[in-house]
């Protein structure tokens, strides 16, 4: 590489790492790429934020992951939990934090609900051993459209209106919620800050400073900004490879083998991909 060229990248590094800086300063915890690094390796917050919005004051978490990967039934699709996590009740809980309304879609609520039943499951279970369980979706904009500060959602007798098994429990927070004469009307009022200093909660205050005043903490967000684009640049990639091979099988330009090495995907894709064609 010519000095010329090492130069260059030298500058295109120090740019990109300039508007990393300047995009940072834009986060806050709705934010999906910021709630990631406020709730790692954080269990106190995720147990802080869980009591105001499940009005369970003793909840007591034992265990927190962010990012955490369900497992699933061959073929079906993956689950990669915002905010995972289980309480000395036994409960579990899972956090997603969406800013768009596509994400936070009601069927997306009810396959969480399924998988993490599913990864609670093993052979020789018995089905009331089923914890109970909340899936929460903590949304930018009022998803429900009436200006309430939460909804909880689960399985009903329509005509009775008692509830069947109990277990279930999907909420739905508004993030745009603006009362803050109460404690989730702060929270939410926490989630749309990107200054830590206009926090109410020091909870809430003391990681967001962390991530963006600390040298360390500013040094960790950059690091996932920096992943989150590579795997970004790889889905890209991926969908051209999938968009490649399947012009391919359409004009029948070569066999399975063929296909595969040019586009670099598996046989077993590039198979299943022609047999979407076919059905």
């Amino acid at each position: 590489m010519s000095i010329l060229n090492e130069s260059i990248d030298e500058k295109s590094a120090e740019q990109q790492h300039l508007e990393d800086l300047e995009r940072l300063k834009q986060f806050c915890p709705l934010h999906d790429t910021f709630a990631r690094s406020l709730f790692r390796n954080n269990l106190p917050l995720a147990q802080f934020v869980l009591r105001i919005i499940t009005n369970i004051d003793d909840l007591t978490l034992t265990r927190e992951e962010t990012q955490y990967d369900l497992k699933h039934l061959t073929g079906a699709r993956s689950v990669c939990l915002d905010v995972y996590g289980t309480d000395s009740a036994g409960r579990t809980y899972n956090i997603e934090i969406e800013r768009s309304d596509e994400g936070a879609a009601p069927e997306r609520a009810e396959y969480h609900m399924a998988a993490m039943n599913t990864e609670h499951m093993s052979r020789n279970d018995e089905f009331v051993s089923l914890p109970e369980t909340y899936v929460i979706f903590v949304t930018e904009a009022d998803q429900i459209g009436d200006g309430k500060s939460v909804h909880s959602y689960s399985y009903r007798d329509d005509e009775t209106n008692t509830t069947l098994g109990g277990k279930t429990h999907i909420l739905y927070v508004n993030g745009a919620y603006n009362d803050d004469s109460t404690d989730i009307g702060k929270l939410m009022h926490d989630f749309r800050c990107t200054n830590a200093d206009d926090m109410y909660f020091n909870e809430m205050a003391d990681r967001t400073r962390y991530l963006k005043e600390d040298p360390k903490g500013v040094s960790e967000m950059c690091a996932i900004m920096e992943e989150l684009k590579k795997e970004s640049e790889q889905r890209g990639e991926h969908k051209r490879a999938i968009m490649d091979a399947q012009n391919m099988i359409a004009k029948g330009l070569g066999s399975f083998e063929d296909i595969a090495e040019v586009t670099g995907l598996s046989i077993e894709t590039v198979r299943e991909l022609a047999g979407k064609k076919t059905a």
